[in-house]
């Protein structure tokens, strides 16, 4: 059913419920006004037909006929449209319409009551008009027929008559008015009838039309296209990284287990072999072992920076951060000598677990590769605001007091699989920082060290936040770090 014929059937069926409900409000108004404007008559003739009737008892049984027959012409003139009885000494004076059967009257009733005789309804007042004489009390009965009973029926009639007539017109007419109120809706609904998001690439265009559920509905439309196209692509880029994570996980690890497969056959098949040989294969053994390890934790954590959404990303203090990665630093390998300095309060909108894998591949890089030549490993790490109010960065840096990287190889070391010949480490850890880096809008600069002694530094720039709570957003570089695909953050 349209929207329109619903609108239309709403309307038709509640403008009658409206209209009896007002009737019946002005029903019991007409009534109440009725009512008072009758006893107000009756109440204002029985003042002057009490007065009369009191002059008329002064002189009845008084032998003076001439003055009691005036008297008593005068009283019924005086009742007029009314009905009077009158109860006096010599008898009982009536005149008017009267009741017919004759009800029960109230001896005493100063306010009009209602009585009813046969079929009608009668409004009656009573009144003592004088004292008692020749033991009869005198009383006087107005008599009124109750006519407000059959104007309220014309008006019952007349309620009853438009309501019945105000639903087809209600109808009709909210029918003409929503179908033409409803057209933009129509317009958009035939527009978006056609679109199929999995068989065109074809979108919603919508011209604002001034009307705000038209527009909201459109928008909502837009955007739920919007981020259908955006989850499809996603779902796109998940099952290259899969395929990707497959492909370079059977083609990298291939090499640490074909060389423990080498090193177990010569366990196996050369039981006698030396025991300094042994030793040796078992120690290359572990090497391969701790090697793939890594690989796979590696691998692992570029397949999660690939894949992760918006609403893993929050507000963090870049500082507890780093705190935390240099004392894990601390822990496993304690002949390390790192030496901080932080600015606190440093709010970056990120990754946690992404940002502590950056800081601890930094970290660990500088501990394997930036060994000084007496063989210590000491590390210099500064946090701190760039001081440009402008464009407020957190400048996080580490020097090393290693050999240093040449310039022509300071990109390249952030490829996968980079690593030199002497090298432990899988060769994805610094591929693994520059992932989080770009997916958080910074970028890594690979330097001398600035006090011109041996070594290197690496520089990294955060955008800060300054609030507590941000949109979650992701940046619009394409993360395809797991394929290889990428650009540098520079």
């Amino acid at each position: 059913m349209r929207l329109s014929t619903r609108i239309a059937l709403a309307v038709g069926l509640s403008v009658p419920l409206l209209v009896l409900a007002s009737g019946w409000l002005l029903l019991r108004l007409v009534t109440d006004d009725l009512r008072a404007h009758q006893n107000a008559q009756l109440r204002a003739r029985a003042t002057v037909v009490a007065k009369n009737a009191k002059a008329f008892l002064e002189v009845a049984g008084a032998d003076r006929p001439v003055m009691e027959q005036a008297r008593q012409r005068r009283l019924v003139n005086s009742a007029r449209d009314v009905g009077i009885r009158l109860t006096a000494p010599g008898g009982t004076v009536s005149a008017g319409p009267q009741p017919d059967p004759f009800p029960s009257l109230p001896r005493n009733a100063p306010k009009p009551v209602t009585v009813t005789s046969g079929d009608t309804e009668w409004l009656v007042l009573s009144l003592r008009v004088g004292a008692a004489k020749q033991g009869t009390t005198p009383n006087l009965w107005l008599f009124s027929p109750d006519t407000a009973e059959d104007e309220l029926a014309l008006v019952r009639q007349r309620v009853v008559f438009g309501a019945l007539l105000a639903a087809p017109l209600a109808g009709a007419t909210t029918w003409a008015i929503a179908t033409r109120a409803v057209l933009p809706l129509r317009r958009l609904q035939r527009r978006t009838s056609g679109l199929d998001p999995r068989t065109s690439a074809v979108r919603l265009e919508h011209t604002p039309t001034r009307i705000g559920e038209v527009d909201d509905l459109a928008y909502t439309l837009q955007t739920v296209l919007a981020r259908y196209d955006e989850q499809v692509e996603r779902t796109g880029e998940a099952l290259a990284t899969a395929r990707a994570f497959a492909a370079t996980a059977s083609h990298e690890l291939r090499t640490p287990l074909m060389s423990m497969r080498t090193n177990i056959d010569i366990l196996t098949d050369h039981p006698e072999l030396d025991p300094a040989d042994r030793a040796e294969v078992v120690e290359d053994l572990g090497r391969e072992h701790t090697r793939l390890l890594g690989l796979l934790v590696m691998l692992r954590a570029l397949a999660q920076g690939d894949l992760v959404e918006a609403d893993a990303f929050a507000s963090l203090d870049l500082a507890e951060v780093l705190d935390a990665s240099v004392s894990d630093l601390r822990r496993t390998h304690p002949d390390a000598e790192v030496s901080v300095r932080t600015t606190p309060g440093l709010l970056v909108h990120g990754w946690e677990e992404g940002l502590r894998s950056a800081v601890d591949n930094l970290l660990a890089n500088a501990w394997t590769h930036g060994r000084a030549a007496d063989g210590t490993a000491p590390i210099e790490v500064t946090l701190r605001h760039s001081g440009d109010p402008r464009q407020p960065l957190a400048v996080l840096t580490v020097d090393d007091h290693g050999p240093g990287i040449p310039p022509e190889r300071r990109e390249e070391i952030f490829q996968r699989f980079r690593r030199g010949p002497d090298s432990p480490g899988s060769g994805l850890g610094l591929t693994l920082v520059a992932q989080q880096i770009a997916l958080h809008r910074g970028r890594i600069t690979v330097r001398d060290r600035p006090d011109g002694r041996p070594g290197a530094r690496f520089e990294v720039r955060l955008p800060v936040t300054g609030v507590r709570d941000v949109e979650s957003t992701l940046p619009l570089l394409r993360r395809d770090w797991l394929t290889g695909r990428h650009a540098l953050p520079r």
